[in-house]
């Protein structure tokens, strides 16, 4: 065999050591890799058993002004358990009673360690100042309970698409329609909620002492599982 052909051949031979190398490095990283998101579903799938709390779907995005007239959005809470409600401050009917009912929600936490992000769905009446006013009226005294205004398309995209949680506009307050239902959003931005017979719950009723009941007793279920 000629030196041309020597080179060529042993050519053949690196190319053909390298190409096993890379294959088994291939695989090495691709083993590491599925073992990594093996441990990760694992540890994931843990901690949802440990709150035992079913994840009905991420919490929308948003941003908007709270009462103190500052900016105010979903990435604020992040890393924070917080509760989601839409009422309006000049109802007449069922927006006093979630509004006392979330106040025993905020002071069941007397360390402020939860968010609260209430959605006003009149938010041309309910200015910052508005909002300002009803939440020193109602005990709203955590920094972290956001009394929030926009704009009405964007709000009500939030309740009926974000949260499916339903509102409707209306003329005079009486008109307005709105669920008195509250959301819990847990430390990594998902809505969760008990499971009751075997099914979710979906949110919790603002309306009742039960729900309030149940929505602090899983509220303490995430700080405990976060712990």
């Amino acid at each position: 065999m000629n030196s041309e052909g020597l080179a060529f051949h042993y050519s053949l031979l690196i190319f053909s050591v390298m190409g096993k190398k890379l294959t088994a490095v291939l695989y090495i990283c691709l083993t590491i890799a599925l073992l990594a998101g093996s441990a990760w579903g694992i540890h994931a799938l843990r901690k949802r058993e440990a709150h035992g709390l079913f994840v009905v779907g991420k919490a929308p995005s948003f941003c908007f002004t709270d009462q103190h007239n500052e900016p105010f959005c979903d990435r604020d809470f992040k890393g924070k358990i917080w509760v989601a409600d839409f009422f309006f401050t000049s109802c007449p009917t069922i927006c006093p009673v979630m509004t006392t009912h979330m106040v025993a929600v905020q002071n069941a936490f007397p360390d402020n360690s939860i968010g609260i992000a209430s959605f006003s769905i009149d938010p041309e009446t309910d200015t910052p100042e508005v909002l300002q006013a009803y939440a020193h009226e109602k005990g709203v005294r955590s920094p972290h309970w956001h009394l929030l205004t926009g704009k009405e398309e964007d709000i009500y995209r939030t309740a009926n698409e974000g949260f499916n949680i339903y509102a409707k506009a209306g003329n005079t307050p009486e008109n307005f329609e709105h669920s008195g239902l509250f959301a819990l959003v847990d430390t990594n931005g998902n809505i969760v909620c008990r499971k009751e017979n075997g099914k979710p719950i979906l949110f919790y009723d603002g309306m009742t002492q039960e729900g309030i009941t149940m929505l602090i007793e899983d509220i303490r279920k995430l700080m405990t599982n976060d712990e």
